[in-house]
This record gives C-alpha cells, sequence and structure tokens, in this order.
C-alpha cells in the first residue's frame, strides 16, 4: 500500500513539473525570420521491397505433417480397341486442261446450212506469234411462202502477228470479208411486177482492212493503234475510214491526266441516190481530245472529264466544235454488295456504209451517212453482289440524240433499180429522246454453270419523224451455259424483242398512196446446244435454232428460217 502511494504521489510531483515548463515556453516571443527556397518541392515515393525472410512459428499447437506412403497395385484390363494410324485427307484435284493452240470446226444442217471455221496460232520464238483463221457460215436458203432467193453466206480471212520486247508490245493483222444477201422481202403487192420485171435481188459485200496497236510500259504513252477499212458492194458503192488513236497521261503540277486522242476520216459515195440518178457523195473527219481526272476517296470514285470535237461534214462544208461531259462516278455503299454509279457522258457518233449494213444487211446503196451528235447520255444505277456467285446491275437512263440515224422501209417506186420495190431500207434522220430502264442477273458457280438474264424497257420521243422507226420498246434475253461433266457439255440462248414500227407506200403500179404506220409484232427466238468431248481433242456438237419454230420478221417483209438444225465436230491441234 505504501508503495502505490509513493508512485502516485511521484507521478503528481513529475506533471506539476511538467506543466509549469509549458507556460514558460509559450510566454516567450515568437522570432521572425526570411527563408529562401532553392527550389520547389518535389515529392519522391521510395521503391518498396518485398520482405524476404520467411516468418518462423513459434505456436506450440502447430503439428507436423505426417507422411503418408501408399503404393500402386497395377493390373492389366482386356480391350479389344484398337487405334487406327492417321491420314492426311486427300483433295481432289482436277486434271490440268490441255489447251490447244489450233482448231477447226465444220457443221452442216438444215436449209443447207454449212458452218466452218480454222484459227492457227504459231509460236515463232518466246516473244513472236503469227495466227489467223477463215470462217464460213453459208445457206441455200428455202423460207416458205418466198418468190425470190433468200440465200446468204458470210466469208472472213483474217491474218495476225505480235512481238512482245522489253518496255513494249505490238501487232498488226489484215483480214477481208464477202458478204452476200438478197432483197427477198417483196411485199405481196408488188410480186408480180418485180417477177415481171426479172430482178435481180443479191448483194454483196466486199471489206478489206489493215490494222495494228502498240502497248508502252513505264511511259507517259500508255498505248497506239490504227485502222484502215475499205467496204463496197456490188453496186458501185465504196467507203474508206480510218482511225487512229492514242492514250496519253499527262503530268500537271505533280498530277497525271488520262487524255484519250483520236481522229476518224471517213469518205464514200454511192452511184446513185434513191429517187434519182445523181451521185451521192458523203464524208467527215474528226479530231477528238478526252481529258480525264479521277479522284478517289475512301469508297468514292469520281472521274471528271470532258471531250472535245473538231468535225468536218464533206457534204455541207461546215466545220464545228462539239463540246461534250464526260464524268462518272461510283460509290460503295456497302462493300461490293451495293454500289451507286452514274455519269453524264456525250459524243459525237460517226455513222458509216459498213455499220448500217452490218446492222441491217437490206439496206439499199442509196444512203446519207452523216454523223449522229449524241448531247449527253446520263444514267444511273446500282449494283453489286447478292453473293460470291451472283452479281446484278439496275440502271436507268436519259439519252438526248441530234440526228439520229433510224432505218425505214424504202418507198416503193418501180424503178430500174432491183430494190425499189418496197424490199429495202433506208436511213432517215430525227432528233430522239430515249428514255430507259434495265436490269441483269448473272450467275457463276464454280465456272461449271453460268446463267445471265437480262430486261430493258425504252420509250422514245421524236421530232420530225411520225415514230421511232424501228426501235423495240422493250428487249429481254438469257444465256445459259452449263458443263455437265467432263465429257458433256450444253448451253442455251434466249431472245425477246418487243413491238417495232415502221412506214409502208402502197403502190399499185398506178396510185401512191400516203405511208402509213405498220406495227411489227413481238418475236421470241430460242437457241439450244448440247456437245460431247470424245477425248481432250476432238468433240461433236448439235444445234437447234428458232426452236419456237416461228418465221418472225426482224424487218419488215424479210421473215427469218424457221427452226433449224445444225451438227458438227470441232478438232484441237497443235503443230
Amino acid at each position: 500500500m505504501r508503495k502505490q502511494i509513493k508512485y502516485i504521489f511521484t507521478g503528481i510531483l513529475l506533471l506539476t513539473i511538467t506543466l509549469g515548463f509549458s507556460q514558460r515556453k509559450s510566454g516567450d516571443t515568437i522570432n521572425t525570420g526570411v527563408i529562401d527556397v532553392v527550389k520547389p518541392y518535389t515529392p519522391t515515393i521510395s521503391d518498396a521491397f518485398k520482405v524476404k525472410e520467411v516468418p518462423s512459428l513459434e505456436d506450440e499447437t502447430t503439428e507436423t505433417k505426417k507422411v503418408i506412403k501408399y503404393n500402386i497395385f497395377s493390373f492389366p484390363v482386356a480391350s479389344t480397341f484398337t487405334p487406327a494410324k492417321g491420314k492426311a485427307a486427300i483433295v481432289e484435284k482436277r486434271a490440268a486442261e490441255k489447251l490447244f493452240d489450233n482448231y477447226a470446226t465444220l457443221g452442216v444442217g438444215s436449209y443447207t446450212t454449212i458452218l466452218g471455221e480454222v484459227y492457227l496460232n504459231h509460236a515463232l520464238s518466246r516473244n513472236e506469234s503469227i495466227g489467223g483463221y477463215v470462217s464460213h457460215h453459208s445457206s441455200a436458203g428455202g423460207i416458205e411462202g418466198l418468190e425470190f432467193n433468200d440465200n446468204f453466206s458470210n466469208s472472213k480471212v483474217n491474218l495476225n502477228y505480235s512481238s512482245r520486247l522489253r518496255d513494249l508490245a505490238w501487232n498488226v493483222e489484215a483480214g477481208f470479208q464477202h458478204q452476200m444477201y438478197n432483197w427477198y422481202g417483196v411485199p405481196e403487192s408488188q410480186i408480180t411486177q418485180a417477177k415481171a420485171n426479172n430482178i435481180e435481188v443479191d448483194h454483196s459485200f466486199l471489206n478489206a482492212h489493215f490494222g495494228g496497236d502498240v502497248i508502252f510500259e513505264d511511259t507517259y504513252i500508255n498505248s497506239g493503234s490504227f485502222f484502215f477499212r475499205r467496204f463496197g458492194d456490188n453496186q458501185g458503192s465504196g467507203e474508206n475510214r480510218f482511225v487512229a488513236k492514242a492514250k496519253v497521261d499527262v503530268p500537271i503540277n505533280g498530277e497525271e491526266i488520262s487524255t484519250d486522242v483520236k481522229i476518224d476520216y471517213l469518205g464514200g459515195s454511192f452511184d446513185r441516190n434513191y429517187m434519182d440518178t445523181n451521185d451521192l457523195d458523203y464524208g467527215s473527219f474528226q479530231i477528238n481530245l478526252s481529258p480525264t481526272y479521277e479522284l478517289k476517296q475512301d469508297d468514292l470514285t469520281v472521274n471528271l472529264g470532258v471531250s472535245l470535237y473538231y468535225a468536218n461534214n464533206k457534204a455541207s462544208s461546215d466545220s464545228n466544235l462539239h463540246i461534250y461531259p464526260n464524268i462518272s462516278a461510283t460509290y460503295r455503299l456497302v462493300n461490293d454488295v451495293l454500289i451507286a454509279y452514274g455519269g453524264i457522258k456525250g459524243d459525237l457518233i460517226q455513222n458509216s456504209y459498213y455499220g448500217f449494213a452490218n446492222e441491217n444487211p437490206f439496206v439499199s446503196p442509196t444512203l446519207i451517212v452523216t454523223p449522229t451528235d449524241q448531247l449527253y447520255n446520263a444514267y444511273v444505277g446500282l449494283k453489286g453482289k447478292l453473293s460470291s456467285n451472283m452479281s446484278y446491275n439496275i440502271s436507268g437512263r436519259y439519252i438526248a440524240d441530234r440526228n439520229k440515224a433510224l432505218f425505214r422501209n424504202n418507198e416503193i417506186t418501180l424503178t430500174s433499180q432491183d430494190y425499189t420495190y418496197g424490199n429495202s431500207f433506208g436511213i432517215v434522220y430525227d432528233d430522239l429522246k430515249t428514255y430507259g430502264v434495265a436490269g441483269e442477273i448473272n450467275v457463276d458457280v464454280n465456272r461449271n454453270f453460268k446463267l445471265g438474264i437480262k430486261a430493258e424497257y425504252f420509250s422514245y420521243s421524236t421530232d420530225n419523224e411520225n415514230e421511232a422507226w424501228n426501235l423495240p420498246d422493250v428487249k429481254g434475253s438469257l444465256f445459259l451455259d452449263y458443263q455437265i461433266n467432263d465429257q458433256w457439255f450444253a448451253g442455251a440462248n434466249l431472245y425477246y424483242i418487243g413491238e417495232r414500227k415502221d412506214q409502208f407506200f402502197l403502190n399499185d403500179g398506178m396510185t401512191i398512196t400516203s405511208p402509213f404506220t405498220v406495227v411489227l409484232d413481238s418475236y421470241f427466238d430460242a437457241n439450244a446446244h448440247v456437245g460431247y468431248h470424245i477425248n481432250e481433242q476432238l468433240s461433236v456438237f448439235a444445234k437447234a435454232n428458232n426452236i419456237a419454230d416461228s418465221a418472225y420478221q426482224k424487218w419488215q417483209n424479210f421473215p427469218v428460217q424457221s427452226i433449224q438444225f445444225l451438227a458438227g465436230a470441232t478438232y484441237k491441234f497443235d503443230f
């Protein structure tokens, strides 16, 4: 007890001394001073170090681990499973098809049809080759109900030579063509008069041409070409045409402007006019310059350009400068699935006797030939891929043509010329506006099956002519190509052409009526073929044309051959 009192008394004494000292310190005066800061305070964090020592346990309750001893008793288990050795999957490889440089085809069919073609190609060296082909297609005719010959023939010969050097590749070619058709479409009202006059309705065309092209690498001049053709017929007509083209990249301020340059000369003559015996000369000379600049940004591509033409017309002795827009654009809305495109372009179209005769072989050798001034061709559309093997294209367009060439049935004049009985066609020109929409789908499956469907609708507006003569309002087509297996193959082509309108004059030999409009019925033409590869070189085929067996009229008073069959063989070979 005494010790506790002693300890308490000592503690009170120490506490009293401490408080007295503190009061004396708080009464002192606080001295002032100046503190110089040498640099701002920069706090740092020292690195933390992990304690590496393992603490020892001094707990008396900690027990030591018991040592466990165990043994594995192994015994066999009966099993009938035997694993098979793994093998790599076998990828079926299609044997590489041997390609031949040459082939020959021969076929014969109804209407005494003969079809023949030989194509030859021979490599002179690693960089040089020479080739050519000969083709012939003819028929003895025999269309039911005709009073005049309707046979035809088309024969071609072509030679070519090509060479490839380090910085350029060039090619030259020359050819000759002979065609023969007949003005057999004499209307019923004129057959008696035509037979009495013993008219000769055959009309032959001759065509000889020579041309070449060159492609450069790593130069501003990308390519160039030239072409010359002499075209004529057995009626004294003749036409010359020369075309030279070049594609050049013009550097301007670090950018390249792609520029097309073209020179186009056309000159020809006919022995007479349709209404009189005066000669008919025609000709046109054009120089074209078309620069284009391409802009690309992400999914948008725009081509900005203009097309300039200097044109001289021989018949009118007029020289004019034509300026046309040349603008197009594409935009990928959804990658390759949906692509929008559009543009507006114009052109000065060089019409020719050769072009008219190839489109309609029943023209008379009395045509007026002059260029067509296409003021603009505006179009918009959507295209893309519905899947990896199916694509589509939908478009609409508006075209404005000045001096659009239209085929129209010639007046019945009953002169000494064999084509004046309503059995030939002439050319008339008019300002034409065309509205059109089109859609197509293409399917390509494993290169063995191809299918294409296309449909088009047109509406026309003319200035002077009553109708847009011989232009259809609807066009449709379907093509099919199917490789059934390694030996068999087949295909089909179907065409539909809507109604067309033409002009007709009724002449009974004494009175010529005013022209009236006739409507040509729409027609459907289906063609199919099938073939068999006997071996890698020899194959046979069979074709059927105009399967619907309709003697439709593509041109007024000119029915076509009904259903036709043709069979033949193709042989491929090397020298």
